[in-house]
């Protein structure tokens, strides 16, 4: 992509990397006379001196340079390209920035398009360093200054092997589910990268090559651009919550209503009703429970601003990125955060579907597995932790609960056993027995399930409370994904499990036949579905970025763990 596609559209940077220390004063205890250089040649050696020395220092100054102001990520990487090439810089040459030293600082400078921050590259310190050398007088000589240079190239140089590595990997740390097997770069692979600016790719192009494919991650990022134009540097007034001091919750909650343009005064107490109204308009705005309460939900979404948004297209960006690097022809993508499934054929959406999935309590597991059968009129056997958190307790009060819900409860033989015969009262956590909902209209997994290999025995499948799929907020099952066009999707799935249109055609009648008499069948396929369940809290969308609520605290958390300096 050329560069002139990218311009300057962000807000001025106020907060400095956490790694980076204070302000680069660009001094140093040499005298100055030392590092000015009389000709263009003697500046080249002085700033490879310097080099040299600079970066010998960081290896017992954990990773600092030059003055202690500075931390050096990749200082191991950036002492060994400056070893194979005697210390000369690499940015520039000879009192002039080389091609890809421009193209480096703008990349640098607009790296918020990829989902960075130009903090994380010493933005700052070479933009200040850049200045004083391109506003050089005679009086200052900034410009013969082998000291700003020098400096400014070993920058550049940590600057872009970070770079290298955050659009590869991500900054997130691998998980139970990362499919990545590149976990780890090596030293050729950087230099395979360096070697293209020489071959006059910018570092943009470069780096476009370095970032995933799934489709997911480019509807993302190319709404950046948008969202930082429209973006607003405000910041308001934060709603506490829990509501432990409910005039000053009240308070709290009008101001930021006002704030925000969805009620018309602040100086005088609104009344409930005016404040329901208030927060009506807000919900309706972010495509949530429209209720006209401020409950944990809506005050989540009232406290999320505009920088926090930008800090939460990184973590998506960096989620998409331990995916696999080519992801299957064909797949199912859950997206727990949105409640939303994507079935994607040859990179393109097939067929959405809203879902159900995990309430906080009872979350959705993040996986990766694959669809190995269909089951018409399922059974539905509760996990333990469903048995002993919710049955257990409800039975203890009414045997009769198991009747109500249409469970039958069997011994260890299969034998069904009466449960008003059971004294329930001995457990506490599990029960030596077998509770099974039986097939029917009635059944919590509706009339089809998908099943798929997984250690927390969830599955996608219909529901017998199709109603629920009307929700704005629709995170309310055990842990399962209950699918709204399920049936669309299994008759795909049996379409393309066979090599010819008519096999598959002829598997479909027969589960047409099966359904309409209720019958419970089990189907095995000869070619397994991949699924990717995932959890991703903004998407790009109707050609905007969508936020979702972060109901499980995932990206709160990675915030504060990773991304706490931004």
């Amino acid at each position: 992509m050329s560069r002139n596609r990218y311009q300057s559209i962000y807000p001025s940077l106020t907060a400095l990397l956490l790694v980076i220390f204070v302000f680069f004063a660009c001094k140093s205890n040499k005298n100055t006379s030392d590092t000015i250089a009389d000709t263009p040649a003697e500046m080249q050696q002085k700033a490879a001196d310097l080099i040299k020395e600079y970066l010998v220092k960081t290896s017992a100054d954990s990773g600092r340079s030059i003055d202690s102001s500075v931390l050096l990520r990749q200082s191991r990487l950036s002492r060994l390209l400056y070893e194979k090439q005697s210390y000369a810089p690499f940015w520039s040459k000879e009192e002039k920035w080389l091609p890809w030293g421009d193209s480096m600082f703008l990349f640098i400078k607009e790296s918020k398009l990829f989902g960075l921050f130009p903090e994380d590259y010493h933005f700052e310190q070479l933009q200040n360093i850049r200045e004083r050398i391109f506003a050089d007088s005679l009086s200052k000589g900034d410009r013969k200054d082998a000291l700003l240079w020098s400096k400014a190239d070993i920058m550049l140089t940590d600057a872009f092997f970070q770079v290298v590595k955050d659009i590869k990997l991500g900054r997130l740390p691998n998980d139970s589910v990362t499919l990545r097997k590149d976990t780890v770069l090596t030293d050729e692979f950087y230099w395979q990268q360096l070697e293209k600016l020489k071959q006059n790719e910018t570092i943009h192009e470069v780096a476009q090559k370095l970032e995933p494919s799934h489709l997911g991650y480019h509807r993302l990022k190319n709404l950046i651009p948008q969202f930082l134009r429209s973006a607003e540097n405000k910041q308001y007034t934060l709603v506490p919550y829990p509501e432990k001091d409910a005039v000053k919750f009240q308070r709290a909650l009008q101001k930021r209503l006002y704030e925000g343009g969805y009620i018309a005064f602040d100086s005088a107490a609104a009344d409930s009703a005016q404040l329901a109204q208030a927060v009506k308009k807000f919900q309706q705005e972010k495509g949530i429970t429209v209720d006209g309460r401020a409950g944990e939900g809506t005050v989540r979404m009232l406290n999320v601003n505009d920088k926090e948004k930008f800090v939460r297209i990184a973590i998506s960006l960096d989620k998409y990125k331990q995916l696999p690097g080519q992801m299957p022809g064909n797949y199912i993508w859950v997206n727990a955060a949105a409640n939303n499934l994507e079935l994607v054929v040859n990179g393109k959406v097939e067929l959405s579907s809203k879902v159900i999935t995990g309430k906080p309590k009872t979350r959705t597991p993040m996986l990766t597995s694959a669809i190995n059968s269909l089951i018409t009129y399922p059974q539905w056997v509760p996990p333990p932790s469903i048995v002993s958190k919710e049955i257990l307790p409800a039975v203890k009060k009414n045997p009769g609960y198991l009747q109500k819900k249409g469970f039958s409860l069997l011994d260890k033989d299969g034998n069904e056993v009466d449960p008003y015969t059971v004294e329930w009262t001995k457990y506490s956590k599990g029960v030596p027995y077998r509770i099974v909902q039986g097939s029917g209209d009635a059944n919590a997994l509706g009339i089809m399930k998908f099943v798929f290999d997984n250690k927390y025995s969830v599955y996608l499948h219909d529901t017998n409370q199709r109603y629920l799929f009307a929700n704005a907020m629709r995170s309310l099952s055990h842990g399962c994904v209950r699918v709204q066009q399920w049936q669309d999707l299994a008759f795909w799935i049996l379409r393309n499990d066979s090599g010819n249109p008519a096999g598959g055609s002829s598997r479909i009648d027969s589960v047409k036949t099966w359904l309409q008499n209720k019958q419970k069948r089990n189907i095995p396929l000869r070619n397994k579905v991949p699924v990717f369940i995932r959890y991703i809290t903004c998407e790009g969308k109707d050609g905007r970025v969508v936020f979702y609520d972060d109901v499980y605290g995932d990206d709160k958390r990675l915030r504060e763990k990773y991304f706490a300096a931004k």
